[in-house]
């Protein structure tokens, strides 16, 4: 009876079988996920990691965040006077939508930012100031710059419009091998080749004028970045759509995020700093030996260590901020050399000397902001009053003139020149950070994949550095990791995904 039933059914089952296989690809070749992963880095790239191979992983893999600061990274408060404000990355645009989860999925509140009226002084005078008035606006920078505003926002848009195709690639479990290969899978060779070519250049192609480049585009890039029109194409789009309205950010400070992301991912958070990493063959309790990395680290004065199936490295690789030694790996992990970018962040409690910028008597100045032009001779990148992370309105008028400023520089301020900027003031706080890389096209990013289930993050920052585009890289490398452990090719590096995913129901 059973040879009859086995004859009988053999083609059916093989069918059911091949039915199974086809409908469930992710699964059918799954195998056991790791015992313990380790995230080097507690900063925006850290925390988004730990909560995406989470959910990629399951829930019992040990995942291991090393931090040897605060978490957070580079994004920080700094406090005055009881009051904590923004003194890393301060702004989220409305299109991040990374950030945007994040935050609904944390729970968290969100402040809308405003840097009220903007002016921009050339070191001698403002070339050009806001008005309240939309319609003056408008007349303003016609008068002065034609139509380049309107073309320089359609240029924008057409950046971000090809850029959040990376949403869409992510929901569907894509990830890319490099960050050339995700940038060609968003924008094709023009996205690449961004990289290759400075602002001035693109922008002087484009056709618009010096003075529009000198006089708004450039104080954008030195508030932003702390550097000019030289930096590369990418970055200076990147940081031209923090132009946009509808700005944003976290109620309590955007650091909130990364805690928040740590507690949801389940991560077991390290307070020491990493010294170096090995790979090593081990043992394992199914007694077959494995490949694995021992990671040394240090907390205090002591010296500990531990193995991981699977590291991934979310803080920049430069001597000056991670400095990881790569021992005994064949080949080599390559050496990053490149250079991060001095920033120094002031708050100060005072009242601004109006006249270092203009004429005009200090209750007919107005301006919230006041951005520089590329000029040796300033000592600052912006200034502008800002509020604290628990302020859900716009900063109140003041009653003795006096506002909390927020001031950008490459170094940091003598006392005499915050003397120069401040008629009066009572307090001053400093955060001094290497804040993103000098970009110096052309860039050529460095490797996600530095060995076999060793991954960095920070190499994006090369194409340009901010809060969502350490998101992505995290969500891109925690796929990546994941499909590379299941042998899942199919999903790494595929041509043609725009058209392949638009035909798609």
């Amino acid at each position: 009876m059973g040879r009859v039933a086995g004859e009988r059914f053999p083609s059916l089952l093989g069918l059911w079988l091949l039915l199974c296989s086809w409908g469930c690809p992710g699964n059918a070749e799954l195998r056991a996920p790791p015992d313990k992963i380790a995230i080097i880095g507690g900063g925006i790239g850290g925390t988004s990691a730990a909560y995406y191979l989470r959910q990629k992983f399951g829930k019992d893999v040990k995942i291991d965040v090393f931090e040897r600061g605060e978490v957070g990274g580079r994004l920080a408060t700094l406090n005055v006077q009881d009051q904590e404000y923004e003194a890393g990355g301060s702004v989220i645009h409305p299109l991040n939508l990374h950030m945007k989860r994040f935050v609904k999925d944390l729970g968290l509140s969100t402040v809308q930012v405003s840097s009220g009226l903007v002016g921009v002084y050339d070191g001698e005078a403002l070339v050009f100031e806001e008005s309240s008035w939309f319609i003056i606006n408008m007349i303003k920078l016609i008068w002065r710059y034609g139509f380049q505003s309107l073309r320089m926002h359609m240029w924008v848009e057409d950046l971000l419009d090809k850029f959040m195709r990376i949403y869409r690639y992510q929901s569907h479990d894509y990830a890319f091998s490099s960050v050339e290969k995700l940038l060609h899978a968003l924008g094709g060779d023009d996205f690449v080749g961004s990289l290759n070519r400075t602002l001035l250049e693109t922008l002087q192609k484009a056709g618009f004028s010096e003075k529009f480049l000198h006089e708004l585009v450039a104080p954008v890039m030195r508030t932003n970045y702390g550097q000019n029109l030289d930096i590369n194409t990418f970055v200076g789009a990147v940081s031209m759509a923090c132009t946009d309205s509808g700005l944003w950010a976290v109620e309590g400070g955007n650091k909130l995020v990364c805690s928040g992301l740590l507690r949801a991912s389940k991560s077991n958070l390290i307070s020491g700093s990493v010294m170096s990493i090995e790979e090593k063959t081990r043992t394992k309790q199914t007694g077959n030996p494995t490949k694995m990395y021992e990671v040394v680290y240090q907390t205090g004065s002591e010296t500990h260590s531990d193995f991981y199936d699977i590291i991934l490295v979310a803080t920049p690789l430069n001597r000056n901020m991670a400095n990881i030694t790569f021992l005994n790996f064949d080949p080599p992990i390559e050496e990053f050399h490149q250079y991060y970018q001095p920033i120094v962040t002031t708050l100060v409690k005072g009242e601004l000397n109006s006249t270092f910028f203009s004429s005009r008597a200090k209750d007919k100045f107005g301006l919230s902001t006041v951005l520089t032009m590329d000029n040796l001779d300033l000592f600052i990148n912006s200034v502008g009053i800002t509020s604290s992370v628990r302020n859900k309105d716009d900063p109140q008028p003041s009653t003795d003139g006096t506002h909390v400023w927020k001031i950008f520089s490459r170094e940091t301020l003598t006392k005499a020149q915050i003397l120069k900027l401040f008629l009066s003031y009572d307090y001053a706080v400093k955060k001094s950070w290497l804040a993103c890389p000098q970009y110096k096209p052309p860039e050529k990013c460095p490797s996600i994949i530095l060995h076999d289930r060793l991954y960095y993050l920070n190499g994006i920052e090369w194409a340009a550095s901010a809060m969502e585009m350490s998101a992505i890289a995290a969500h891109n490398a925690a796929l990546l990791a994941y499909h590379r452990w299941n042998g899942r090719t199919d999903m790494i590096d595929q041509d043609g995904l725009y058209e392949k995913l638009k035909t798609e129901l």
